[in-house]
C-alpha cells in the first residue's frame, strides 16, 4: 500500500488526512499551523517539520493550500517537495489556482520524474470530511490508475476530464463561477422573503423541494435562518478566490460571466466587511439595505 502525505491540514486537508487513515493508508502531513498539527497526529497521522520531510517516506502527496505562491513554495522551495520526493511518485494537487499557474508548475516539473496530477474538488467542508469529494482531475491515464486507491480513499467521484495540466483547474473555474452564481440568487431571495416577513423555515422547505433545491441551496438556507454565519467550514476567503480565479480565465479567453461578475462583487463586498464570516454572510448585506432578517 502506498505511503500518503498531506501539505496544508486545515479545513479540507484535515478531511483528506482524516479518510486517507481510515481507509489504511501511512499519512505523514505538514502544516503551519501548531494546532491543526496536533490535531493531526491525534488522528493518527505522522507529523513533519516541513514538506521534504512529508515526501522523505511519500509516495504521493496532496497539496492542500491556498494558492499559486502557496504550491510552488511547497513544490520548489528550500524545503519544498522535490528535495527528497522519489521519482515516479506522484504530486496531487487539490488547491484551486489559476489554469496559468499549474500548468507552469508542470512545466517545471516535466523532466523531474514526478508525476502531476492536476485535480481541484468541490465538496467544501463536508466533502472533505466525509470522504465524499468530486475531484475534476487531469492527467495521464496510466498515471490516475496507479494512484486511483488514493485518490478514491478522499472522493465519492472521480472526473478524468483531460490529460493536459490545467485543465482540471479550468473545470473548476467553470463550476465556481455556476456555484457563485447560485449563491448569489439564493442570497437575494432570502433577502426578498426577510423583507416580506416569510419564516425561513417556509422557505426551505419550499426552496429545497422544488426544482431549485441543491446541496449549494440546503447548505445556505440552513446556515442563514439559523443565523449561522462564522465557523462552520466554509469559510469567504476561499469563493472570493476562487471567483477571482474564475474571472481571470474568462478574461484571458474573452468571455463576458455578467451573472459570476455580479457574484464576484458580493463576495467582494462580503469579505470586505466580514472577512472572518463563511459563504452565507454575504445575505446579510442585502439583509442590512432593507432592514430585516430571515429566521428559521
Amino acid at each position: 500500500m502506498k505511503k500518503v502525505g498531506v501539505i496544508g491540514i486545515g479545513n479540507m486537508g484535515s478531511g483528506l488526512a482524516k479518510n486517507l487513515i481510515k481507509n489504511g493508508f501511512a499519512t505523514s502531513g505538514h502544516d503551519i499551523d501548531p494546532a491543526k498539527m496536533q490535531a493531526f497526529s491525534e488522528m493518527g497521522g505522522q507529523a513533519a517539520n516541513n514538506a521534504a520531510e512529508v515526501a522523505e517516506s511519500a509516495d504521493a502527496v496532496f497539496i492542500m493550500v491556498m494558492n499559486g505562491e502557496q504550491v510552488r513554495e511547497v513544490i520548489f522551495g528550500e524545503q519544498g517537495l522535490l528535495k527528497t520526493l522519489k521519482p515516479g511518485s506522484a504530486i496531487i494537487l487539490t488547491a484551486t489556482i489559476n489554469p496559468a499557474e499549474v500548468r507552469e508548475v508542470g512545466e517545471r516539473l516535466a523532466d523531474s520524474g514526478m508525476h502531476l496530477i492536476d485535480t481541484p474538488v468541490s465538496g467544501g467542508y463536508p466533502g472533505a470530511q466525509g470522504g465524499t469529494l468530486t475531484l475534476m482531475l487531469s492527467a495521464e491515464k496510466d498515471v490516475l490508475e496507479e494512484f486511483r486507491p488514493v485518490l478514491e480513499a478522499v472522493s465519492g467521484s472521480i472526473h478524468h476530464v483531460g490529460t493536459e495540466i490545467g485543465m482540471g483547474q479550468t473545470v473548476k473555474a467553470c463550476l465556481q463561477s455556476f456555484i457563485g452564481s447560485i449563491f448569489s440568487g439564493c442570497f437575494e431571495a432570502t433577502t426578498l422573503a426577510a423583507k416580506a416577513g416569510i419564516p425561513g423555515q417556509v422557505i426551505y422547505d419550499v426552496f429545497t423541494s422544488s426544482s431549485a433545491g441543491s446541496v449549494i441551496t440546503k447548505t445556505s438556507l440552513e446556515n442563514i435562518i439559523d443565523r449561522n454565519f462564522e465557523g462552520g467550514g466554509s469559510h469567504i476567503a476561499t469563493m472570493h478566490k476562487d471567483l477571482t480565479i474564475s474571472m481571470d480565465v474568462a478574461r484571458d479567453l474573452g468571455v463576458p460571466l455578467f451573472t459570476a461578475a455580479m457574484a464576484m462583487q458580493l463576495f467582494q463586498a462580503g469579505i470586505t466587511k466580514y472577512p472572518e464570516g463563511d459563504n452565507w454572510v454575504v445575505t446579510r448585506l442585502g439583509e442590512e439595505v432593507v432592514d430585516a432578517e430571515l429566521h428559521r
